[in-house]
């Protein structure tokens, strides 16, 4: 169906799609190639959202060159008016032939309005080319649109026994540089960094996001940006309102949220915080704080595609035991910490082997003396197996 030069010229909007990570959220990151037979002639990205879209871009470039043309673009094309006018009536306009895209945009504005567009106005449109990758690059973006959810990553460092800080709550530093280094792309990707108050009481993080330099750990990580990236939102989970205002994360530049449970009793602790430059919000609470499946329905509202949670093992185990996880990024550094250091996870005991959590490995990939896996937990029976657990253990 597709030609090899299809193949090439859709690889290279994928690649200039990638250049848009950290600047497009809330929109997705779009790519464009625009070639007159086997010769391109015109070619964009998405840089930020409110700037011109991707194929916009491409048709600037082309010029005169778009007419007749074929037009590679990583996702369909927009039909409608948002920050930017349709990208449909655009092709439209500059009266291309062919549209190849890879992947239906999942935005119910557009959701194949772009496509039947462009046939309407007798363009050749075909689409399925390089599908899973397109995905993959948008991957936050397609969990939102479909559950109203960001797309959560959690991000632990462990040595080889499980262990991520010493009895004390020493952990500077388990991994090493190149491991440190490639946390900061998958923070530069990210709509939103979550942590718990645990966490910034122990370590004062400043969570702050150096710009990525030099190759990332894989093909499927982040491509170095063609501008300065955008800083993250820090959202601190805080059932009680104990963040400290002279907390370093305030000294990031970014902003920041405190998602809290504590309602009028703390409004005090909530003036001082917003004078600080925070905003609090108060979400609902369960028997251990904030709700979390509530507190990733706002996240949703607030458009954050991509959430990476570096936090404490009681954090990130009630997300995963809650199955509200959807890539797990460990780091395992080559190193033994013994029995009475901290753990990775918070976890009920088991009482049989197949009530275990189980991983599905994504990819593997070697930074300096460490590894960093790539998982992604599957699917739903051994979570009901989990909560059973957790309920013999509880009584």
């Amino acid at each position: 169906m597709f030609s090899e030069f299809d193949n090439t010229a859709m690889q290279r909007a994928l690649a200039l799609a990638a250049q848009g990570i950290g600047g497009t959220d809330p929109n997705p990151r779009v790519g464009c190639v625009i070639a007159q037979g086997n010769r391109i002639v015109g070619e964009g990205w998405h840089e930020r959202a409110g700037q011109p879209h991707a194929e916009a871009l491409a048709l600037r470039n082309a010029g005169a060159r778009a007419a007749g043309a074929t037009v590679y673009v990583t996702l369909e094309p927009c039909a409608h008016h948002g920050r930017t006018p349709p990208c449909a009536d655009a092709l439209i306009a500059a009266r291309v032939a062919r549209v190849v895209y890879c992947v239906a945009d999942p935005n119910p504005q557009v959701a194949g309005a772009g496509a039947q567009r462009l046939r309407a106005a007798r363009i050749a449109v075909e689409t399925g080319l390089l599908e899973a990758e397109a995905r993959e690059l948008n991957a936050g973006f397609f969990r939102r649109m479909g559950s109203g959810r960001p797309l959560v990553r959690v991000k632990l460092a462990t040595s080889l026994d499980g262990r991520t800080a010493l009895a004390d709550g020493t952990s500077r530093w388990i991994t090493g540089e190149a491991a440190r280094a490639d946390v900061h792309r998958w923070r530069a990707r990210s709509g939103a960094i979550l942590t718990g108050i645990g966490t910034v009481l122990a370590d004062d993080p400043r969570l702050t996001v150096r710009p990525p330099s030099g190759p990332p750990g894989s093909a499927g990580d982040m491509a170095q940006p063609a501008f300065a990236v955008a800083r993250p939102l820090i959202v601190v989970l805080d059932a009680s309102l104990r963040l400290p205002l002279q907390a370093r994360l305030f000294d990031a530049g970014a902003e920041v949220l405190v998602m809290t449970a504590a309602g009028a009793a703390r409004e005090q602790q909530a003036a001082a915080l917003t004078g600080r430059g925070a905003r609090v919000e108060l979400l609902p609470a369960d028997t251990a704080g904030v709700a979390l499946p509530a507190l990733l329905d706002r996240l949703g509202e607030l458009e954050i595609n991509e959430v990476l949670v570096e936090a404490g093992p009681t954090l990130a185990g009630a997300l995963l035991q809650q199955g509200l996880v959807d890539e797990l990024l460990l780091y395992v550094a080559p190193k033994v910490l013994g029995q009475s250091a901290r753990p990775l996870l918070m976890w009920p005991e088991l009482t049989q082997l197949p009530q275990a959590a189980q991983f599905e490995v994504i990819d593997v990939v070697r930074l300096g003396p460490d590894l960093r896996l790539r998982l992604r937990p599957r699917a739903a029976a051994p979570a009901a197996d989990l909560q059973a657990a957790a309920a013999h253990v509880a009584t």
